[in-house]
């Protein structure tokens, strides 16, 4: 009887193991992407822990920084053009910084100053300097000029305001209105010439570059504010979102949670005023790794200074790696070290493109806004998707896709007065839960815009959601697309418009090299036609026989944009965001845009060049649209 059952024992664990691998292979055909999905949230999980320990213990980023100094004093921080900052300079300067501020007398823990600098070492050196005082830095984007200047300061509530030098004439064209306000500017270069206005860099060189007491900011805590970052204003002014020392440290995770690793090159050719370039030098300093800095993006430099500084990492915004594709094609296409792009806002096309050419680098595509509550990762690499709904990563951080009215600008709302949530498949506003996990900081002194980016009572009565702004879409696999800005949608003959959609189009055109889309006003019709601004290709003349066909082809009528302005570039942000709001006001009047205007015309089957007549004949009805 013992011998029969030996005998069956072997047998009854083939049978076990094949149960096993079987379910196992029920399990992933059903959840394929299970695995990937349980270390993307235990990896989120590692690292909520991690920022937990450092909000209960008050440890800073400024206090990660001055440990990798203390632990590797002589290890490049800053590569930039021709010279090398250690961790070791980066600190004495940064003292040196503090110490002009210091013995100025004007500030104390809790202030604000802003820097008005664009990518170059001293940016560091400042904002450093301004943490070790216990103060925060308002990043002013170094594109703006005048009344947007002097609201973005006015925002900041600081009196201080450090320049560098190639823009101190844009400070000099409102200084009267600033030094009216009391407001104390520091001019960076030498010499000062200009009244009212203080030096800084002759008065750093002549400072001691030890040690500063850490009673100077003995009162800062990590809900503190630390940084202040600028929306970039392609619809309005631009507001100032607030960076707690808390979102700080969670933002700088990223880069970790990528993949990142203390032996690489980081290479940030954005803007360090606006969020992915700050956050990314943060995260650097996280991991104590070197950034290879750019003072502008360059794309004929791009992959050069990618060999010279033995590059490993690249940042993006969906623009810059267009760019990069569209420079001309080199032998030495793939040679050079980088194997991980981080980023937002890369289309599928351009994705594709970038890999075929570029060689096998891995891209990490995010979303996430400067002033959300919440980050989506595409850690699975599908290309065009921006994240996963993965169900352990929404019960911890509640989102979801709701219905939105374009024409009447907000959510459509059951008889209850909730939202309705959209199915898989179907576009939606992406929304997410403001909770104590995921708390929305809101503007500085701007309460109005501030409750105007929430949502109450979305999925049930009483909560209060943050709303994105953005259309997203869940398929089938669970994968987030991103779809559309709620304001970049317009409805035209009852349908609804996305202008991405139609740019992405005209861009596969081959005289064409950028576009942007809007809806303009044309009176006697309800709702918007669509309208392109288009650049053409070095070499190309617009081909109106030809963009009519590829649009014909690829595009349903009410989509087809019944104008076209060429212009030779398009207006970008710092950040490379098309702005709009100057094209949609200035709408098709041939008599206030000195451009080529050409007009849709379907009889002829081409774009024709727009005229007073046609213009009167489409106002008028008698051209129909």
């Amino acid at each position: 009887m013992v011998n029969a059952d030996l005998a069956t024992q072997p047998i009854e664990n083939m049978l076990f193991w094949f149960i096993l691998a079987a379910a196992a292979v029920c399990l992933f055909s059903r959840f394929p992407y299970l695995i990937q999905d349980v270390k993307y949230i235990v990896k989120n999980l590692r690292i909520r822990r991690k920022v937990m320990e450092y909000i209960e213990t008050n440890y800073t980023i400024l206090d990660r920084f001055m440990e990798q100094a203390k632990k590797q004093p002589h290890k490049p921080l800053v590569l930039f053009k021709d010279e090398t900052f250690t961790y070791q300079d980066a600190d004495r300067l940064s003292n040196q910084a503090a110490r002009v501020l210091l013995q100025s007398g004007l500030l104390k823990q809790g202030d604000t100053v802003t820097l008005f600098v664009a990518n170059e070492p001293v940016f560091v050196w400042l904002w450093l300097a301004l943490f070790k005082l216990g103060c925060s830095a308002a990043l002013l984007n170094s594109n703006i000029r005048s009344k947007s200047l002097l609201h973005c300061f006015k925002c900041s509530g600081a009196q201080v305001l450090l320049v560098a030098p190639d823009l101190q004439s844009a400070v000099e064209e409102v200084l009267p209105e600033l030094l009216e306000q009391q407001v104390t500017v520091y001019f960076l270069g030498n010499p000062v010439t200009c009244a009212g206005v203080h030096s800084f860099t002759d008065k750093m060189s002549n400072m001691s570059s030890e040690p500063l007491s850490r009673e100077l900011r003995s009162d800062l805590n990590m809900q503190s504010p630390a940084v202040y970052v600028y929306t970039s204003g392609t619809t309005g002014l631009p507001k100032a979102a607030v960076l707690t020392h808390t979102k700080l440290w969670a933002m700088a995770m990223i880069l970790r949670s990528c993949g990142v690793i203390a032996d690489d090159v980081l290479y940030i050719s954005l803007p360090l005023y606006h969020t992915s370039g700050f956050v990314g030098f943060a995260g650097a300093i996280d991991l104590g790794i070197t950034v290879a800095l750019k003072s502008k993006f360059s794309s004929s430099q791009f992959w050069d200074d990618c060999r010279k500084y033995n590059v490993t990492v690249i940042q993006y915004i969906g623009e810059i790696m267009r760019f990069v594709c569209n420079t001309p094609k080199k032998p030495n296409d793939r040679n050079h070290k980088v194997r991980l792009a981080i980023g937002n806002g890369i289309r599928a096309n351009v994705w594709k493109d970038f890999l075929n050419r570029f060689g096998n680098v891995q891209i990490l595509e995010l979303y996430g806004a400067t002033e959300g509550n919440f980050v989506l990762m595409n850690y699975c690499g599908k290309i065009g998707a921006v994240g996963r709904d993965n169900f352990l990563y929404r019960w911890r951080y509640p989102f979801a896709l709701i219905k939105y009215d374009v024409d009447l600008g907000e959510p459509v709302r059951n008889s209850s007065g909730l939202c309705i949530q959209v199915p898989k498949g179907e576009p939606g506003l992406l929304v997410s839960e403001i909770t104590a996990r995921a708390p929305f900081l809101g503007y500085a002194r701007n309460l109005q815009q501030t409750e105007k980016k929430k949502l109450h009572d979305v999925v049930k009565k009483g909560d209060v959601y943050f709303n994105t702004g953005d259309l997203m879409l869940i398929d089938k696999d669970d994968f987030i697309y991103f779809q559309d800005r709620i304001g970049d949608t317009f409805r035209w003959k009852g349908e609804n418009v996305s202008t991405n959609e139609v740019a992405d189009v005209i861009t596969q055109a081959d005289c064409i090299t950028e576009a942007t889309v809007y809806g303009v006003e044309v009176p006697g019709n309800e709702g918007r036609v669509g309208m392109a601004a288009v650049a053409l290709k070095d070499g190309y003349t617009f081909d109106s026989v030809g963009i009519f066909k590829h649009l014909e082809s690829f595009l349903p009528p009410y989509a087809r944009p019944r104008f076209i302005r060429i212009q030779g570039s398009l207006d970008v942000t710092g950040t490379f965001k098309l702005v709009k709001s100057r094209l949609v006001k200035e709408g098709f009047d041939p008599s206030s845009i000195t451009e080529p205007l050409y007009f849709m015309d379907d009889k002829e089957k081409k774009y024709v060049p727009l005229t007073m007549e046609i213009i009167h004949g489409v106002t008028s009805g008698n051209i129909k649209i």
